[in-house]
């Protein structure tokens, strides 16, 4: 099953442009999706026009009322439905996952399960939006706490996990009682698609989840802000077009859940146990081919072990299969398109130009495709461009350290704040190194934080607000406090 017809075929009907209120819409041209392991075109997906967006917001608006007087239980199903239907048809995702973004079939399979476990923690979590009852200090009245749903909802996903950053938006905010407008990256269209056509399956009314597929990002989330129907967006991407859509907010006052970018750093500590540091780094770096703001971007070592750390990380990243997806042995498969290949190219040239030494990898495979070989790089100085950047690839640069304070503060030494990584043989010096971290998240001696059922978002420019866990569906909701005397 690796055409893309038998795909689609699996998986049921999927609609190749934007669905508003249940129906589609021709938009205006054609974007095309190509699949990064040939650089040919795959499919053609109607491109969504400004127009397009706001008839979904009025179309939102009206469903809206009938979602949120649903009950909760009766949303909790639906989400549920969501869920076994995208389990069922888990390979079908996946593979689709695969084709328009390039990630190894393993990733795209473990992405398709996280991303139907949101819809399963949602559907558990739309029956508990409780309130408060509290009684005045003054003894005066009763203060009574409501939480409803916060209205419209603008959702704005990339392309490095098109599957799990609209389920991970979606879900709670159908589970709160809001309805959506889904924008996907142009890049992946597809899986949000077919996701969009899950959940009608499984029973969301018309106009519930709308999705505008579209090139026309800036003119389209600019217009959406503006509306006065739209009370929310959320929006996971780089930390550049955050600040862009914040400044769009600020206009309206629109509520905002931003999950921006990050540039990780993976602390090994000198009694750190080599062989599960290793073993981590491999993951933290490596798991969707580096394509994830939470990839370790950052190796630092301690001085002492950091040789022996880059060998036996070199020598586990050499073997690894670098080719198309779709084929079984594949570990990494190429990057999403040439502009990110280019990109982490430069980075790797800059590293090497500053005088660190490529220990595995360092160069962009002569073949079709948008391909980078796994790298790591040893010797990196503690200036190198490379550290303040978030690469969103295979590469993984190694600088040393020679005390604790130091490694903080080399951790500390950047602009993002979503996630650290440290790898210690003491649980009491790594919860008191995981206290110092300036990050929403840590993982300490383990290579993966996400998880539906934590609050996942970070500090300083890594974003505001949270995704998954309780908190991610209070983001979809307003307080709403009522004085009374009984």
């Amino acid at each position: 099953m690796n055409d893309l017809d038998d795909i689609i075929k699996a998986l049921g009907p999927v609609p190749l442009g934007p669905v508003i209120g249940g129906k589609p819409a021709d938009g205006d041209g054609v974007i095309e999706v190509r699949d990064p392991a040939t650089e040919n075109v795959i499919a053609e997906v109607a491109n969504g026009t400004v127009a397009d967006a706001v008839a979904a917001v009025d179309v939102a608006q009206e469903a809206m009322g009938g979602w949120t007087a649903s009950s909760p239980r009766f949303r909790s199903d639906v989400l549920r439905r969501a869920f076994d239907l995208m389990t069922a048809r888990a390979e079908a995702l996946a593979r689709l996952i695969v084709l328009e973004n390039g990630k190894s079939l393993p990733d795209a399979r473990a992405e398709v399960a996280y991303a139907a476990e949101f819809f399963r923690w949602y559907s558990e979590e739309a029956v508990r939006l409780s309130g408060a009852i509290e009684h005045a200090p003054a003894g005066t009245n009763k203060i009574v706490v409501l939480r409803q749903p916060i209205g419209v909802s603008l959702l704005i996903t990339p392309w490095n996990f098109p599957a799990a950053m609209a389920t991970r938006k979606i879900g709670p905010a159908l589970a709160a009682g809001c309805s959506v407008i889904l924008k996907p990256a142009s890049e992946t269209p597809l899986t949000a698609l077919a996701i969009v056509a899950i959940l009608a399956e499984a029973g969301v009314p018309d106009g519930v989840v709308n999705i505008v597929p579209s090139t026309r990002s800036d003119d389209l989330s600019s217009t959406l802000l503006d509306h006065d129907l739209v009370r929310k967006v959320s929006f996971t991407g780089s930390t550049e077009v955050g600040r862009v859509l914040l400044g769009h907010a600020s206009r309206t006052v629109v509520s905002a859940s931003m999950e921006l970018g990050g540039n990780a750093p993976f602390l090994v500590l000198p009694d750190a146990d080599l062989d599960e540091a290793v073993a981590g780094a491999l993951v933290a770096k490596l798991r969707n081919g580096g394509s994830a703001c939470t990839a370790a971007n950052r190796f630092i070592v301690h001085s002492a072990i950091a040789e022996e750390f880059t060998r036996r990380f070199a020598a586990a990243v050499e073997p690894l299969e670098v080719g198309p997806g779709l084929v079984e042995s594949t570990k990494i498969g190429p990057l999403v398109n040439a502009k990110t290949r280019d990109k982490v190219a430069e980075l790797v040239q800059s590293a090497l130009d500053a005088g660190a030494v490529p220990a595995a990898g360092g160069f962009a495979p002569d073949r079709i495709g948008y391909y980078y070989a796994p790298t790591v790089l040893g010797g990196v100085p503690q200036d190198a461009h490379i550290l303040s950047q978030e690469i969103f690839g295979p590469v993984a640069p190694v600088v040393t350290y020679d005390d604790l304070d130091e490694a903080v503060a080399l951790a500390n030494r950047t602009e993002f704040g979503l996630v650290s990584y440290v790898y210690t043989g003491d649980l009491r010096t790594g919860m008191r190194v995981a206290e110092r971290l300036d990050s929403g998240m840590v993982g300490l001696n383990r290579p993966v934080v996400s998880d539906p059922a934590a609050p996942f978002g970070g500090t300083k420019q890594s974003g505001l607000g949270r995704e998954g866990g309780h908190e991610g569906m209070l983001e979809f909701t307003e307080s709403k406090y009522v004085a009374v005397d009984w």
